[in-house]
């Protein structure tokens, strides 16, 4: 069996042969998964290189220590600034010419083809984090304005993106961080006005496309897993299993998503206690996965950035491999 077939069953939960791996990290544990990020791509460059603004006039800065940044400039802090704003084109040849080469060189692996900042993070990307907090109870029209404007684009490069390549793909990676260590940003009733109608109106589009959902989110997100599951989300990229609590978050939703993890990034892995490494990559297979699937081994990398020590990473896909069939 290819790695494509195991990564879709574990996805589908329909008993994979053993856990499959998405990292590219070492070369004795199994690599499963083809990431494509080149669509995500700005025209002045990557926004993990450049203090510069991204295709929709957002301006960046970061650390001198290599990491993804963060917005600084906001193109609608002034809300007059909305009636001649527009998106980036969507079709823009520029976000798909590099893409089939990359595409190309998956074999047999499982083709993800990453999307980042999709609603809530490109809406205060836009207009600043806590101006967008509070526009959700001062100024809805404007908000739900903007947001048919960032779902109108998504569904187009989707579009554009599936007229291009197809069933050559497999899933798209999409990014929306939704939560502090404590709880979500906003309560139910704000995610439901503004963000459930459309994340479904999304999600169905790309399993029309015939492609899994991806969900990257950060932060003590469980109270909208249930909804988000309900809304069309396939697999769950989660990266802070301390915060969920892990063994109680692996009881309430084993089963019911795929999950895609990793050893904890803010606490596990920084400390650097190997047995507490292995540990959690035990407990993750044990309370997580299921013998019909539901586990993808993840790897964040970017050591450097979180305050890994390399020898830790090693330790913790020594320790997914020795667990890889036990599931």
């Amino acid at each position: 069996m290819d790695s494509r077939e195991i990564v879709r069953r574990a996805i589908e939960r329909r008993r994979p042969p053993r856990l499959p791996f998405w990292q590219h990290e070492v070369d004795w544990a199994p690599d499963d998964v083809c990431d494509v990020w080149e669509m995500d791509r700005a025209r002045a460059g990557w926004f993990f290189d450049h203090a510069a603004a991204d295709d929709w006039g957002c301006g960046w800065t970061r650390t001198d220590v290599k990491n993804m940044g963060q917005v600084v400039d906001h193109p609608l802090a002034d809300w007059a600034a909305l009636d001649g704003f527009h998106p980036p084109s969507a079709r823009n040849p520029f976000y798909f010419e590099r893409l089939e080469p990359l595409v190309d060189e998956a074999g047999d692996r499982y083709v993800a083809v990453t999307s980042h900042f999709t609603l809530i993070e490109r809406l205060h990307m836009l207009r600043g984090f806590a101006a967008t907090m509070e526009d959700f109870y001062l100024e809805p029209e404007r908000v739900e304005r903007v947001l048919d404007m960032i779902l109108g684009f998504k569904l187009e490069l989707f579009g554009e993106l599936h007229r291009r390549l197809g069933d050559r793909v497999d899933g798209l990676f999409l990014t929306d961080d939704w939560g502090t260590q404590q709880g979500t940003f906003v309560g139910p009733g704000v995610f439901e006005q503004f963000f459930a109608p459309r994340y479904a109106r999304l999600f169905r589009a790309i399993h029309d496309h015939g492609w899994h959902v991806i969900l990257h989110s950060c932060g003590r997100i469980n109270d909208f897993v249930p909804r988000l599951v309900e809304l069309g989300v396939d697999v769950l990229n989660m990266q802070q299993p301390q915060a969920y609590g892990l063994v109680e978050f692996g009881e309430q939703f084993r089963g019911e998503v795929c999950f895609l993890t990793t050893v904890d990034i803010q606490s596990t892995l920084p400390r650097g206690v190997e047995e507490e490494i292995r540990e959690e990559a035990r407990l993750l297979v044990e309370n997580w996965g299921t013998p019909q699937g539901g586990l993808i081994v993840f790897n964040y990398g970017m050591e450097e950035s979180l305050g890994v020590d390399p020898r830790m990473t090693v330790a913790m896909f020594d320790e997914f491999v020795k667990m890889a069939f036990a599931y």
